[in-house]
């Protein structure tokens, strides 16, 4: 099945310049999906697979890189404000909602990593909107075992105005520690689009108050999801994930733990768990496209494989004017 892929800028309320981009499918269309990305990645080859996987399953997918991240302009990696993350999100993906051909479409969205963090607050803002979310690995709780001192979070703080840009936030190197498969991780690194310097100052802070803000709300959270998480993730504990599906209010929600598995489910594991994760996503939007109601299950084992090829064609979809 052919996969149209659209590339384009949309400007934000700041006057800044954001890059967007879609892939659509040649069938109709199922539902829209939504993409939030992690801390320090981009969409349009990042997330390029995970776009065109659920375009060709019938779905139109659109997303756009954050203020400062990959193609967008802004300083690079630089969070002066995450709600200015999530505005820039709303506005944009709501644009697209009321276009004609898509306001009957139900609503999804789908977090990787820091974007987890930035669907959950989006789902906040509106929660009658959404009509559910796909939570990969989400930041949404500091684990324990990962939280900084206070000590240490007082004296950052008491610098963040002085030198917010300034690169000092000592962190491992996050691209070893997501990614598996030694090929992918080689070719993420590559990716001269996604930051691989030190987190600044105000951004770190702002990432931490955010997973600690969002920590003490999951029980808010309404809206049907599905998080999947790598039993192995070294990056984001998974029981952040646990906490989330143990604490959050919906009625329909799933948890996914992949024994082995690392940060990077979707793009940095070898072939064949990679289609398990997608097999799995998938099959979890079909069963809600249309609106129908599943109970909870908590499922600590993969499922099965998944099927169909994939065809992607640069340029506008036959019957959008995107």
């Amino acid at each position: 099945m052919a996969v149209y892929y659209h590339e384009g800028y949309t400007r934000n309320s700041r006057g800044l310049m954001l890059f967007t981009c879609s892939w659509l499918p040649e069938s109709p269309v199922k539902a829209l999906v939504f993409l939030c990305h992690g801390y320090g990645m981009e969409c349009s080859n990042f997330m390029r697979e995970c776009g065109v996987r659920l375009s060709e399953a019938g779905y139109a997918v659109f997303g756009m890189d954050y203020e400062g991240h990959g193609r967008s302009r802004g300083p690079r990696c630089y969070i002066k404000k995450f709600e200015n993350i999530v505005d820039d999100c709303e506005n944009y993906f709501k644009s697209i909602c009321e276009k004609d051909e898509y306001r009957e479409k139900r609503r999804f969205l789908y977090g990787e990593s820091m974007g987890g963090a930035v669907t959950l607050l989006l789902h906040k803002r509106d929660p009658a909107f959404w009509h559910g979310a796909v939570l990969v690995a989400p930041m949404c709780k500091i684990s324990e075992k990962m939280k900084p001192p206070p000590v240490v979070v007082n004296l950052l703080t008491r610098m963040e105005e002085l030198i917010p840009k300034w690169k000092i936030v000592p962190t491992r190197d996050v691209i070893d520690s997501a990614f598996k498969d030694p090929i992918k991780r080689e070719e993420i690194r590559n990716n001269k689009l996604i930051y691989q310097d030190k987190p600044r100052l105000k951004t770190a802070l702002e990432v931490l108050r955010t997973s600690m803000n969002l920590e003490d709300s999951l029980h808010e959270v309404t809206l049907p999801f599905i998080v999947l998480h790598g039993g192995a993730d070294k990056v984001v504990d998974p029981e952040v994930s646990r906490a989330l599906y143990n604490t959050a209010g919906s009625s329909d929600k799933v948890m996914k733990l992949y024994p082995g598995m690392w940060h990077g489910l979707t793009s940095g594991e070898p072939d064949e768990n990679v289609e398990v994760v997608f097999y799995d996503i998938v099959c979890w939007l079909d069963k809600r496209a249309t609106g129908a109601i599943v109970s909870s299950t908590h499922e600590k084992q993969p499922s099965g494989g998944r099927q169909g090829s994939v065809l992607c064609w640069r340029g506008p979809h036959p019957h959008s004017a995107m």
